[in-house]
């Protein structure tokens, strides 16, 4: 399928937030979050149901779909911005208007849940997305400044990115010393294998791999793993690249148990392409942004992982 780039930001575009998983906890972080966006030049467009409330979820599935697919039929907004994860965007992926996704492609920045809907679109529309800060969660408050250079360059600049580096002191883990190229593809682990076996999950053959999580005990990441040796996926892929695993602890520290260190380990050594591990991205204040479907290199002789075009137009 060929890759459709969305047209970089430019100050005084008008960007739309939306909450596609679940609810925001307080009204605080979208008017904060409204602002910030606001001081770069930009203008806003909120969601209708932003703020609605059904269960774990903002709003009905009719109701978030609603503010997703507004945002992709308006050809006024340019980007559209979510305002946090939770859960939530597997449930829409039948009811996303793809067809306006190729008449009209947007910047669409997530992270976390939003995993599912960006998987989706990829393998829909060949679109390009970008797993980055959101509004309720990282704009809105003291946004770190690695974190934020980065993402804004990401979206703003039509020019290949080039190599992506950590920030000081996190130094990146190499395994199976090679090089391979392929497109940059993934996100968080648990949303990915749930489009396992469904039309919404891209072709993953040759591609480099991107997985992280979190709050998820280490046999359920083990779980995962396996799951992706029987599906033939880890065979098929060109490399592996390991974000942070946040939080992943087990559920009774006082039982038998394997650390998540453990079990990524394990994991690796079934493996024959190249890894990459320990890269500064997932749920993590101070974090890169990730375009996904774009080129990239990924070379564990050396510690490089290279985006090798620009992920706008």
């Amino acid at each position: 399928m060929k890759t459709l780039k969305p047209p970089r930001l430019r100050r005084g575009d008008l960007i739309g937030i939306i909450s596609p998983a679940s609810a925001p906890s307080a009204q605080e972080k979208i008017d904060k979050g409204v602002q910030y966006i606001e001081r770069f030049g930009y203008r806003v467009k909120v969601g209708r149901h932003v703020m609605a409330q059904h269960g774990y979820l903002a709003g009905t599935d009719e109701q978030r779909v609603e503010d997703l697919n507004d945002m992709l039929r308006d050809p006024g907004v340019k980007a559209i911005f979510a305002i946090r994860g939770g859960y939530g965007t597997p449930r829409l992926l039948h009811l996303v208007d793809y067809k306006a996704v190729r008449r009209n492609p947007k910047i669409l920045v997530g992270y976390s849940d939003l995993t599912g809907l960006q998987l989706a679109l990829y393998s829909k529309t060949g679109l390009v997305t970008f797993s980055g800060p959101m509004v309720g969660v990282e704009m809105w408050d003291n946004i770190d400044p690695f974190t934020e250079e980065h993402f804004w360059r990401v979206v703003t600049s039509a020019s290949r990115i080039g190599n992506l580096q950590n920030p000081d002191g996190e130094l990146l883990v190499t395994h199976n010393r090679a090089k391979a190229t392929g497109t940059l593809i993934g996100g968080n682990f648990s949303l990915l294998a749930s489009l396992l076996g469904t039309p919404y999950l891209p072709k993953l053959r040759d591609a480099l791999l991107v997985l992280e999580d979190v709050d998820e005990a280490p046999h359920r990441v083990d779980r995962m793993f396996t799951q992706l040796h029987h599906a033939g996926i880890t065979k098929s892929i060109g490399g592996l690249i390991l974000g942070k695993f946040t939080d992943c602890v087990p559920s009774d520290p006082s039982k038998p148990h394997l650390t998540i260190e453990q079990v990524i380990e394990d994991a690796v050594q079934r493996i024959t392409c190249p890894v990459l591990a320990n890269l500064q991205y997932g749920h993590i204040a101070k974090k890169l942004t990730l375009p996904f479907g774009v080129q990239a290199l990924l070379d564990s002789r050396n510690g490089v992982l290279k985006i090798l075009e620009g992920a706008v137009s």
